[in-house]
């Protein structure tokens, strides 16, 4: 069968996970982190691309991307993977590959699910039993979104600012939504959106989309009948890791 095409479109949100070679570590020191958002950072400019959200955990990351040109992704992906592989390569006297051979990625609809994304991102570890809070994992933008850490790599989303009218007061808004339990229904809903390289939004937006890609594309779930999300509200996609 042959593979999926992803999407991508300017300025539209994009959630990407990029996992190591057969499930293997790509980080193996702070150091490795370090390197890594050092280059992203380089790329991000480069490409003029905003970052708002990201975790970067033992054996996979997450992206979550605006970029201002759609073709902008692919160069991104590829230019990062080669200078840190090459990082990894070098420091650690190995050879061959790091990542997997292909990304997945997932169109946002961003007044729908954007800040849900961020809040699923950012609570990857958490899920993994590597920490109880959030703000205990250093390598996620929690920190920053939440508790006003500076970072250079991150660019805040417009609707990311109208949580408040300055920065402390959107960073407490922004800690409320880590205190809402997040529903199985909606984490099954972003997961399944990855796996297929499908958007995620309602109705709209998939038509949307299929306006300007003549493409239809919607994920579906297999062995059971699709549901009609059409005009419902938009569920709260929350925490946990990609379901891979």
């Amino acid at each position: 069968m042959p593979r999926r095409p992803r999407i991508h479109l300017d300025g539209v949100p994009l959630h990407i996970v990029q996992r190591g070679h057969n499930r293997q570590p790509c980080f193996f020191g702070e150091e490795d982190y370090q390197a890594y958002l050092y280059w992203l950072g380089e790329a991000l400019t480069k490409e003029q691309c905003a970052l708002h959200a990201y975790a970067l955990m033992t054996n996979h990351v997450h992206l979550l991307v605006t970029p201002g040109r759609a073709e902008a992704i692919p160069r991104l992906i590829i230019a990062l993977g080669r200078r840190y592989v090459q990082y990894i390569n070098t420091t650690y006297r190995r050879t061959g590959t790091l990542w997997d051979s292909r990304y997945k990625s997932s169109l946002i609809q961003a007044e729908t699910y954007l800040l849900s994304c961020q809040r699923y991102i950012e609570l990857n570890p958490v899920r993994a039993a590597m920490v109880d809070d959030p703000a205990h994992y250093r390598w996620t933008s929690y920190r920053h979104n939440a508790l006003g850490q500076a970072s250079p790599y991150l660019t805040p989303h417009p609707l990311y600012l109208l949580l408040g009218r300055d920065d402390k007061e959107r960073q407490a808004e922004y800690r409320e939504l880590f205190r809402v339990q997040l529903d199985s229904k909606s984490i099954e809903d972003m997961r399944l959106a990855l796996n297929q390289n499908q958007p995620l939004g309602n109705s709209r937006f998939y038509a949307k989309i299929e306006a300007m890609t003549g493409q239809k594309r919607m994920a579906k779930p297999r062995g059971r009948p699709q549901k009609n999300h059409d005009e419902s509200p938009a569920h709260d996609v929350g925490q946990g890791e990609l379901g891979l």
